[in-house]
């Protein structure tokens, strides 16, 4: 299992990387095409939530799930958007960013924090129900593009070279690696930890999905992304059908 975790987790860490290589090759990136990624993603890790992590987590623990589930929200929100002052998805068009690294920073570090959960979601999920693990990966790797233009982006406004920019990118990459190395204790350990794990990362993935990336669709200027988000929910559907399928 730990070599399927680590495959999965450097491939989305390569999709990291990705976004940061394109902003790099084309400083400015259709903002349409972003918006489409992080509205699938956002519905895609929504329907993920709601029909598969919270339900598990609740059938794995009963009431004390609750609390598992907002610490795993509150986390994220705590080292997102407490901690660091500065952090959104999409390309950095704000002017005051140009002459200010602090913000860029805060981004770069806001990401990181971000990646980690990623890797650490994806990791869990796998070991606690294979099927789980890969509709997560799912769910992240629809977001690490964008993910990796927002770093590039906001690294190039905030007036860092591109090695520095490129290094970035890699930087978070990483993170989502660690992330999943970091829960590779919980294949010994008791189901009670695993599920509490598990119920972590499914509050994680409500955060993502609803404070992360629905207000990046909602600030659209078009009506299609919040449609794209009803689009994302359905390939959700679709996606765990297939893979039951195959998995069979």
């Amino acid at each position: 299992m730990i070599p399927t975790i680590l495959l999965f987790s450097i491939a989305a860490a390569v999709a990291e990387v990705l976004g940061g290589v394109l902003i790099l090759s084309r400083p400015v990136w259709p903002r349409r095409a972003q918006e489409t990624l992080l509205a699938l993603g956002a519905g895609f890790i929504i329907a993920l939530a709601f029909f598969k992590l919270i339900p598990l987590s609740i059938a794995t623990l009963g009431e004390s799930a609750a609390l598992y589930l907002v610490l795993g929200f509150s986390l994220i929100h705590f080292f997102e958007h407490t901690l660091v002052g500065h952090l959104h998805f999409g390309e950095e068009t704000h002017s005051h960013v140009m002459v200010s690294r602090v913000a860029s920073m805060s981004t770069f570090t806001g990401l990181i924090i971000h990646a980690f959960f990623d890797g650490f979601s994806i990791s869990v999920g796998m070991q606690f129900d294979f099927l789980v693990g890969l509709l997560v990966f799912g769910g992240v790797l629809l977001h690490k593009v964008p993910e990796g233009l927002t770093i590039g982006s906001v690294m190039l406004a905030g007036g860092y070279s591109k090695r520095t920019v490129l290094y970035s990118a890699v930087a978070i990459g990483v993170s989502t690696i660690l992330g999943a190395c970091s829960t590779f204790f919980f294949s010994s350990a008791s189901p009670h930890m695993l599920g509490m794990a598990f119920a972590i990362s499914a509050g994680a993935a409500v955060y993502v999905g609803a404070s992360d990336l629905i207000p990046e669709v909602n600030k659209s200027g078009h009506r299609l992304p919040p449609f794209i988000v009803f689009v994302g929910m359905m390939l959700f559907y679709v996606s765990e059908q297939l893979l039951e399928r195959l998995l069979q």
